[in-house]
């Protein structure tokens, strides 16, 4: 058997993009089927901008749609970025000409996926986006492969390395979350506009993609329920912590009596669980099974070595000839699943309540918490200088969010609260 020369398309030579080249310039045979992958054409914003990598002895397009078309690349690799424009078209470009796709983009798979897993199962050939989540770290390739006998209850973990980054650096050094951002973006950890990252985003659409892989449905983007870590502040990052918690941006998937909840949102985790001990930039997962039972995967989620390695994986895959579902079923039975209302949600919560300095205050919380059907699980009265007014902090047993959101605004309007309570969830890991 004469083993096959595959004519690799790049279209993105960022950080992945640059990283993927000089592993391919390095390491063509690196497929165990003995194939060999060699980049030949490549696209990009600009033709001359320095590069870290060699690209003048490659065929140039302008056009990333273009490339994606070309009769002379056997296999197209979209490093873009953005769920529509330029790489959507130039994916589905590929997929129409019968060429394999490998792709980095979570946001296109997350609000895409079902019409691309459609496109490419018509046509018989593969769409890959292992690199799509946590970096180097194969949780596609968990989640799609070594799971696929069992039946998933959860997935909850840390994906996005900037926000990690952000809360752990906040609380080690006592700084603010504007200064931190700065320090991010400076360190190329943030973009110069980090809403995708800091508002929650970025994990919003790896989670859904897993959720996706996890549940046999189409991924659901506009489904899950989002908040970011612009507004966590400083004093929550310490008396968390003074209840034995650590503040973490959680991204989580259930299947519930009622459908599936796919939340992001700033979490509290208690100091000795695992998720709680990852710091920096490093991504973190949780996956419940009910034959496997819980299985934990940490690792680097971004740059340009984890990244490039887990798209040559999906490029392996490709050149051996895997044959699969893009998701865990046929694209022509996947339907999106049924979000579940937050207000049904159950679950522990951290409550920050300003208040004057005067008698009643805490009998007045207590006795409206009760009203409304919430218990508490844990207290904390601290006087912290500078505050504006005296934090009361309390932890609740499991409750419904509806009932949460009804004391929030009973208690708002008390005479002793000087703001809306501030509410974060206790993450269920």
């Amino acid at each position: 058997m004469t083993n096959k020369t595959w004519r690799v398309g790049v279209a993105g030579l960022g950080t992945v993009g640059g990283g993927l080249l000089q592993f391919l310039a390095d390491r063509p045979d690196f497929a165990p089927a003995g194939d060999r992958a060699v980049v030949t054409a490549v696209s990009a914003r600009s033709k001359s901008r320095p590069r870290t990598v060699d690209i003048s002895g490659l065929t140039w397009f302008d056009d990333p749609v273009a490339l994606a078309g070309s009769s002379d690349i056997d296999l197209f690799v979209e490093l873009v970025g953005g769920s529509d424009g330029p790489a959507k078209a130039a994916v589905e470009t590929a997929l129409k000409a019968g060429k394999p796709v490998v792709t980095a983009n979570k946001a296109l798979i997350a609000e895409h996926g079902a019409e691309l897993a459609a496109l490419a199962e018509a046509r018989g050939v593969p769409l890959m986006f292992e690199a799509a989540v946590m970096g180097g770290v194969p949780a596609v390739k968990i989640m799609r492969e070594a799971l696929v006998g069992d039946d998933i209850d959860s997935v909850a973990g840390i994906l996005n390395g900037t926000c990690n980054f952000i809360l752990s650096e906040m609380e080690k050094t006592g700084r603010s979350f504007a200064d931190v951002l700065r320090e991010a973006q400076a360190l190329g950890y943030a973009e110069a506009d980090p809403t995708m990252d800091v508002g929650g985003f970025d994990a919003g659409h790896k989670i859904s993609i897993l959720a996706a892989l996890a549940f046999g449905c189409a991924p659901n983007f506009a489904a899950a329920e989002i908040e970011g870590i612009s507004n966590v502040e400083l004093l929550d990052i310490k008396l968390a912590k003074d209840l034995g918690y650590r503040i973490k941006l959680v991204a989580s998937a259930s299947r519930t009596d009622h459908g599936v909840a796919v939340k992001v949102h700033p979490s509290l985790a208690p100091l000795d669980h695992p998720l709680a001990q990852a710091g920096g930039a490093l991504n973190a997962l949780f996956i419940e099974g009910r034959r496997v039972g819980r299985i934990f995967v940490q690792g680097p989620g971004a740059g340009a070595g984890p990244t490039a390695a887990a798209v040559a994986a999906d490029i392996a895959d490709v050149m051996t000839g895997a044959v699969r579902p893009v998701f865990q079923a046929p694209a022509g039975e996947l339907k999106p699943f049924i979000a579940v209302d937050p207000s049904r949600t159950v679950g522990k919560a951290y409550l920050r309540i300003m208040v004057r300095d005067e008698p009643g205050a805490i009998a007045a919380i207590s006795e409206t918490l009760a009203e409304c059907g919430v218990s508490i699980d844990s207290f904390l009265q601290k006087p912290v200088e500078g505050a504006g007014g005296v934090p009361i902090v309390l932890v609740t047993h499991a409750t419904p969010e509806s009932n949460l959101l009804d004391a929030i605004s009973r208690i708002e309007k008390l005479h002793a609260v000087l703001e809306r309570p501030r509410l974060l969830r206790v993450a269920r890991i």
